[in-house]
């Protein structure tokens, strides 16, 4: 009994011998390394992870406790400067309406010194008005112009009619004296006047003669007209003078 129980004891310590043995080769140095790297890297998996929530949180904290303007912020700040600058905009052309008012006025003068100039610039012209030669008993030797306007609209007779006898050289002066203050503006039907001294009453001309022709000349552009003389025709000297425009025969013939 004793032998079977020594043997038994043997057996039992042989096999845990082997499982001693079978377990070492197993975990030798190199095993537990390899086991502790895989820890470690599992670790070092795990540990980034953690890092990142982490920091994801701080920097939800981060913000939270300093915002940084996000670029929506920006662009509305970028809205606000453009309603400033519209509202810039906006003062400066309410400016400008304030120079167009100014504009508004000069045109209205322009519009003033448009009517002036057309008034200017429509002259009785011969195939708008009638002309005639009348010789009159008094004052003595003088023949009164008279001119019509037949058109449809007013006509100006301007300064002094330039008139020439027969074949004559050249036209007489005018009396000075008798300019009006303001040209002679013919409504239709209405007649304007000029008196022409045609000699010197007390015979102290010289280079008398008899014309039985008178041309009329009434400005620049306006033509000629050529009024009917007596048949006889009309004695004229060197002391041959016409009178202005004038709006009555009175004035015409005052001279």
């Amino acid at each position: 009994m004793t032998t079977r129980a020594n043997r038994t004891r043997m057996l039992v310590a042989a096999a845990i011998s082997a499982a001693a043995l079978t377990l070492t080769a197993c975990n030798d140095g190199e095993g537990l390394q390899e086991e502790g790297a895989g820890a470690a890297s599992t670790v070092a998996t795990a540990s980034p992870s953690g890092t990142s929530g982490d920091t994801s949180a701080g920097a939800g904290r981060s913000d939270a406790a300093n915002p940084v303007p996000s670029k929506g912020s920006q662009g509305s700040q970028g809205s606000k400067d453009s309603q400033d600058s519209a509202g810039s905009t906006g003062d400066g052309a309410g400016s400008t309406g304030t120079s167009g008012s100014t504009g508004g006025s000069t045109g209205t003068t322009g519009a003033a010194g448009s009517k002036d100039s057309a008034s200017a610039f429509a002259p009785c012209s011969s195939t708008s008005t009638r002309t005639t030669a009348t010789v009159v008993s008094r004052p003595l030797n003088h023949l009164l112009l008279t001119v019509t306007n037949t058109g449809s609209g007013n006509c100006d007779l301007v300064g002094y009619p330039a008139v020439r006898f027969g074949e004559a050289q050249a036209v007489p002066p005018a009396f000075e004296d008798s300019k009006p203050q303001a040209v002679v503006t013919l409504a239709p039907g209405e007649s304007g006047y000029a008196g022409v001294l045609l000699s010197a009453a007390d015979g102290s001309g010289s280079h008398g003669h008899t014309a039985k022709t008178l041309a009329v000349f009434l400005g620049d552009g306006a033509g000629t007209a050529r009024p009917s003389l007596p048949a006889k025709g009309v004695y004229v000297d060197d002391s041959i003078r016409v009178t202005y425009w004038q709006s009555t025969m009175a004035d015409a013939l005052a001279w």
